[in-house]
């Protein structure tokens, strides 16, 4: 059942015009106008959000609102329309943007109060908004792609925000390269798709039309959905920072942290998860990339929690974080607990949003010092930065009755009820090491003694309440937010996950496991955590130092994780220094030569045609009596011979 609505577009709308406000008030040197237009959008945005999902929630379950702005391409038997959708799923990506997105909007009007430039960020970050907004709203796959590429633009735009610094514009350069390379097989498998409808005589691209040939479209041919869901999935981990496509997320963290906490928390990331969660019933017609999707996600969440252990950059231990994060998500979505995959989805966004305006409130005490072992007993000045960061920090270590114990938990229990008894291991693994290096960078930063300069502690400051309220606000979020997707039989159970159903696709086999099982299951992952947590505590706060000797006693270990196992240096060596030879010899062989020697090689023959033409026309009537008198002779001979 759908309902025709004319409410959705202005959820897009409204930050666009937050974007040219602010642009006119660059234009202007304005900030104020950017500084009140900018969030107040955003906000006005949020309440139309919460208009329209209340509007959702008075239709019977399973219904949509469906607002038809107008005709995009009419090719033919195509026909796509700028349509917006909003269902279940799309309700909690809607709120999840906006609301999240509101508060990272305040807490920045105190983290860039002082920038020059702030009414140029508050234009990127509401186009960003507005891109996000039509990832999720759009009805369609070249709808979505629109905003799958405006993400990636705005990813680009603020992240090298401060582009006079080389290392800064660099790393904005990396994220909108490496995003490209996912996007090209995003478009191979988006025209795959649409040829196959094509062939089954639909040819659509809407979301409601593909979902609904699934089952058709793998009878008729099981490899190419799989090749479909392959290349979708390859654009997924680009924009999901998974394995291999993970590199740019890191060095994202050179942009203003508000711009990470966006990025991480609400909106570019969890782009891919959302891509598919959204063809969930085209995905469980093909169980082959179902297995490559728990794949990449345990080894990714694994392989970056390992990376973080060492880190000692605050922003870069939490980046590592969300790569960890994201591949919990994939493994959900692979296990075909989708609706767990968006759940966690949801409590990350509360959590991460949290720690990383955290991180930017101890930057803005801090001077901009990100490094923890220049940090300590911060709690004694920032009380209130201390209490709403260690809240996040239990959220994510999946402390009992926090949010993200409840995500965490469905998405071990769907790996390990799915058969996925080893990716499930490394999941809990995983989530031991969550626990310690999330803990290390809470009682490196927090607790113990201080080891802050001496210069800097004396101006040591709690940040101001536009920055501190979005952090009292996230830490309840954090701690309630994933009471929602409950263990089943406690109380309302997994109500999340029935709330969602009628949007996302199902196993032909659901996978079930007895209570005892799961209550095992719980008592394991909780375990492994609380000793993550035990042994941060005892090397970072109990006998502080300790960690560096066992670094010293294994030195190879310690330096591979240091280095991040060199993936970078690895994609230089075997993907940018050969495409550098390889663009180098193109200018100098066929360049320079082929097509340099083509064009002035044709202006040279030009230039001396003219020139031998151009003796014909000197000026000296001697020469024209000289030519007439030779032209007259050679006629009459010719009148002569004839």
């Amino acid at each position: 059942m759908t309902v025709e609505t004319s409410l959705l577009r202005w959820i897009i709308l409204l930050p666009l015009v937050g974007v040219a406000l602010c642009t006119l008030g660059s234009a202007r040197g304005s900030r104020a106008l950017a500084r009140v237009a900018a969030p107040l959008v955003v906000l006005i945005a949020f309440g139309v959000s919460l208009a329209a999902v209340a509007q959702l929630w008075g239709q019977p379950a399973g219904a949509a609102l469906v607002d038809r702005v107008y005709t995009w391409i009419g090719a033919g038997p195509l026909q796509i329309d700028v349509s917006l959708r909003v269902d279940a799923l799309t309700s909690v990506m809607i709120l999840i943007v906006t609301g999240v997105g509101f508060l990272i909007h305040v807490y920045s009007l105190g983290y860039m109060h002082d920038d020059a430039d702030e009414a140029r960020f508050f234009a990127y970050l509401n186009l960003f908004m507005a891109s996000m907004l039509i990832l999720v709203l759009g009805d369609s796959l070249p709808l979505l792609f629109v905003g799958w590429e405006g993400v990636g633009l705005c990813s680009y735009l603020l992240i090298g925000f401060w582009y006079t610094n080389p290392e800064y514009a660099d790393a904005g350069r990396k994220a909108f390269v490496a995003n490209r390379v996912g996007d090209a097989a995003f478009l191979v498998g988006m025209f795959l798709l649409f040829w196959s409808m094509v062939d089954a005589g639909k040819p659509s691209l809407a979301f409601t039309d593909v979902n609904a040939m699934a089952t058709e479209l793998a009878q008729r041919s099981p490899a190419v959905v799989s090749a479909i869901g392959f290349l979708l999935l390859i654009g997924a981990t680009g924009k999901s920072a998974q394995i291999p496509l993970y590199v740019w997320l890191p060095d994202a963290m050179a942009g203003p942290t508000p711009v990470s906490a966006l990025i991480h928390a609400a909106t570019m990331v969890t782009a891919g998860v959302y891509m598919i969660a959204r063809l969930s019933p085209l995905y469980v017609q093909a169980p082959d990339v179902l297995d490559a999707i728990v794949w990449i996600g345990a080894l990714t969440s694994f392989f970056a929690a390992t990376i973080a252990v060492v880190q000692r950059d605050l922003k870069k231990i939490l980046a590592y974080s969300t790569i960890s994060q994201l591949g919990y998500m994939f493994v959900g979505l692979g296990a075909g607990a989708f609706s767990a995959g968006i759940l966690h989805v949801m409590t990350h966004a509360f959590f991460k949003a949290l720690l990383f305006l955290g991180a930017g409130s101890v930057m803005h005490a801090m001077a901009g010092e990100l490094d923890v072992y220049r940090m300590g007993a911060l709690k004694k000045k920032m009380p209130v930065t201390r209490a709403t960061f260690l809240i996040g920090t239990m959220a994510i270590a999946g402390v009992p009755m926090f949010s993200g114990f409840f995500s965490k938990d469905l998405i071990l229990e769907a790996a390990f009820a799915s058969g996925h008894t080893a990716a499930w291991a490394l999941g809990v693994v995983t989530a031991g090491l969550t626990a310690f290096y999330m803990f290390r960078a809470y009682f490196l930063t927090f607790e113990g003694e201080s080891r802050v300069d001496h210069e800097v502690e004396h101006h040591l400051h709690e940040s101001p309440p536009t920055m501190t309220v979005p952090l009292m606000i996230l830490a309840v979020l954090s701690i309630f937010g994933g009471s929602v997707g409950l263990p089943h039989g406690v109380l309302w159970g997994d109500a999340f996950g029935h709330y969602l159903e009628p949007s996302l696709g199902h196993l032909a086999h659901e996978h079930h496991i007895a209570d005892s099982t799961m209550w095992l299951l719980i008592a394991i992952a909780t375990g492994v955590g609380f000793a993550g947590i035990f042994a941060a505590w005892a090397l970072y706060l109990r006998s502080f130092g300790a960690a560096d000797g066992i670094a010293e006693r294994f030195r190879g270990v310690y330096r591979l994780l240091w280095n991040k196992y060199w993936v970078d240096e690895l994609y230089d060596a075997i993907v940018l220094t050969p495409f550098a030879l390889l663009a180098n010899v193109c200018w100098k062989v066929i360049d320079n030569v082929f097509v340099e020697g083509l064009v002035n090689g044709s202006a040279a023959m030009v230039r001396g045609v003219g020139g031998a033409f151009r003796m014909l026309q000197t000026g000296n009537v001697q020469n024209y009596a000289l030519a007439t008198l030779v032209g007259a002779i050679g006629l009459l001979l010719v009148y002569v011979n004839g």
